[in-house]
């Protein structure tokens, strides 16, 4: 039986913990290098069809869909060994694992990220994330719908939830209400395109970067230590 913990800090990869924008951009010079311009937009374009189908984004089942034009093209396999060696330690945002290990040392830092069951899992591996959070990684299609199998695997008397997108803290606000403090970190487009006034509810904290993320956990953990009058 797991032992509720006091405060779980869950805590998103993509453009909260790491750049990926910056990966999305290198991606688009890459497949422009490889294949020209009228290619690169078609990897996009089947990219984006994908992702409306399953949910996430998944770059892997992309390029499997991409070569079905013509897979004999060496270039492929190029990109392939590209994916797969990308130095994704280099897209974390400064002060990302250094955060995680702050914040174990007020509770347990967890990852709750959407994203591919092969890609994603190796992009968290590969950062340095999984290491920082002791293996303690949850990887859904819908994070938001699976409040119930986050809370059974690790369960907390409070949650702390940090994310690029204020919606999808809104969505689990929500369902959780008192019982989740949400943080929104103003990192990548998602964050950049947000209108907050027509966002409820609002998120509880807002930073800058994610390394504004341990002053605020310090102010957190101190305020749920005090007594109530």
């Amino acid at each position: 039986m797991t032992a509720t913990a006091s405060t779980v800090f869950l805590l998103d990869v993509d453009n909260t913990l790491l750049d990926n924008d910056r990966f999305a951009a290198d991606l688009r010079a890459y497949l422009t290098y490889q294949f020209g311009q009228a290619e690169c937009e078609r990897y996009w374009s089947v990219y984006e069809q994908l992702r409306d189908t399953v949910g996430y984004a998944d770059y892997l089942g992309a390029l499997q869909h991409f070569r079905r034009e013509n897979d004999a093209r060496p270039e492929l396999l190029a990109l392939s060994a590209w994916l797969l060696n990308y130095p994704f330690e280099n897209l974390l945002f400064a002060n990302a694992l250094e955060t995680i290990k702050h914040l174990n040392t007020l509770g347990s830092a967890v990852i709750l990220s959407d994203g591919d069951m092969v890609f994603q899992p190796y992009k968290i591996e590969s950062s340095g994330i999984y290491g920082a959070v002791g293996g303690r990684v949850l990887i859904f299609v819908h994070k938001e719908r699976a409040l119930d199998a986050m809370q059974a695997r690790y369960p907390a008397e409070h949650y702390v939830m940090v994310d690029d997108k204020p919606q999808l803290l809104a969505a689990m606000k929500r369902q959780l209400g008192d019982r989740l403090t949400t943080v929104f970190v103003r990192q990548g487009h998602y964050a950049a395109q947000a209108d907050l006034a027509a966002i409820q509810p609002a998120p509880d904290h807002s930073i800058e970067e994610i390394g504004d993320l341990q002053q605020l956990a310090d102010g957190l953990m101190r305020t749920r230590a005090e007594p109530v009058a």
